[in-house]
């Protein structure tokens, strides 16, 4: 199946995290017995029909043999390990997005200078100064005079917020990774020592936690990313009130930051942690589970969630370090004039009101 791209179709509830994922992974199975369905050349169809394309005959389970495919974390693991490829390559380009708002926004960079950050040793919050500093070496935009003391939180306090999300992201991949190199059957069969042992390596809690944690750091890199873009458009430090370059009929950048605080509010009601759930079932043999799977479910639309209102940050500061440009006549630092140039291949100047959606999603497709 997988060398011919034959895909099980694998729905997303049913699962209690507990038992193992028992009802995704029974349809991630059905294809093997012949039965359920299979996405295959673009099409969802019976796994049968595509069997006798094939000239395949169904598998025949031994003993233990359906047990073993449903007894185990795997829809859960899966979605983490995306996840968590997404949560890394996001907060990468948070840092990246979040230095140029900083020059857009005629930031300082005392903030995130090593004296402040060996007080108070978080190796994210250290990590995230010392990139801020890499990325913005160079800039003649940071090294000109400032007129104002200190920045608002949203930029002020980004190593502390940025940092925390990266020091999350490194617990739940340990944890993940020994997960997914762990046995999360039941029962587990020791033939060295003839022993057959019913146990609970199938429960989620310790996956769940982490991924509801998980969530909560990936909101809030979207939170704050969501408030630079409201400094941004606020008509501050030189800045015309939402950037717009021809004032009068034109809106400017009003709608896009409604559309990410929309959608921070609605990372907010995803954060709630599946984890603290249980409903007892099997007629109370199983009267904790873990929830894990709705904690990996939603987990992935809090991701999704946080690339889109990074993209919209990237689109405000764009806009933003063009102002600045033709104010001052300087330049950002290599490496974010680098970025700059390229993602005005993809996405323009705006300079009279246009549709904005299109360039919302080529401001994703770019981060991607």
């Amino acid at each position: 199946m997988f060398n011919n791209d034959i895909l099980p179709i694998v729905y997303q509830q049913g699962s209690l995290g507990a038992s193992g994922d028992l009802a995704p992974l029974a349809h991630m199975s059905l294809p093997l017995i012949g039965l359920g369905e299979v996405l295959y050349k673009g099409r969802v169809r019976p796994s049968e029909e595509v069997w006798k394309e094939m000239g395949w005959e169904p598998i025949t389970l031994q003993s233990k043999e359906g047990l073993a495919l449903l007894n185990g974390t795997q829809f859960m693991s899966a979605h983490a390990i995306w996840c968590l490829i997404q949560c890394h390559r996001l907060s990468e380009w948070a840092d990246k997005i979040g230095a140029m708002s900083l020059e857009a926004y005629d930031g300082r960079i005392e903030p995130f200078l090593p004296l402040t950050h060996v007080l108070r040793p978080h190796r994210g919050q250290i990590d995230t100064a010392e990139r801020f500093r890499r990325i913005l070496e160079g800039s003649e935009l940071m090294n000109r005079p400032k007129e104002h003391v200190q920045d608002p939180y949203s930029f002020r306090c980004i190593p502390q917020v940025h940092g925390a999300v990266k020091d999350n992201c490194r617990y739940v991949e340990s944890v993940i990774e020994n997960e997914i190199n762990s046995a999360t059957d039941n029962p587990n069969i020791f033939p060295d020592e003839d022993m057959i042992i019913s146990a609970g390596n199938f429960h989620g809690e310790p996956i769940a936690i982490p991924m509801d944690t998980l969530a909560i750091a990936m909101s809030e890199l979207a939170n704050i990313s969501e408030r630079r873009i409201f400094r941004l458009i606020s008509g501050q430090r030189g800045l015309p009130k939402f950037l717009v370059a021809n004032p009068g009929l034109n809106s400017g950048f009003m709608i896009p930051q409604y559309t990410a605080a929309s959608i921070v509010s609605q990372n907010k009601g995803l954060c709630w942690p599946a984890s603290v759930d249980s409903i007892p079932s099997s007629q109370g043999q199983e009267d904790h589970v873990s929830m894990g799977s709705n904690s990996a479910t939603k987990l992935v639309r809090v991701v999704e969630n946080c690339e889109t209102v990074l993209a919209i940050e990237l689109f405000n500061a764009a806009q933003a370090l063009d102002f600045r440009h033709r104010e001052t006549g300087f330049k950002s630092s290599a490496a974010i004039e680098e970025i700059f140039t390229e993602y005005r291949k993809s996405v323009p100047f705006i300079e009279n009101d246009q549709y904005m959606h299109p360039l919302i999603m080529k401001s994703i497709e770019f981060i991607r």
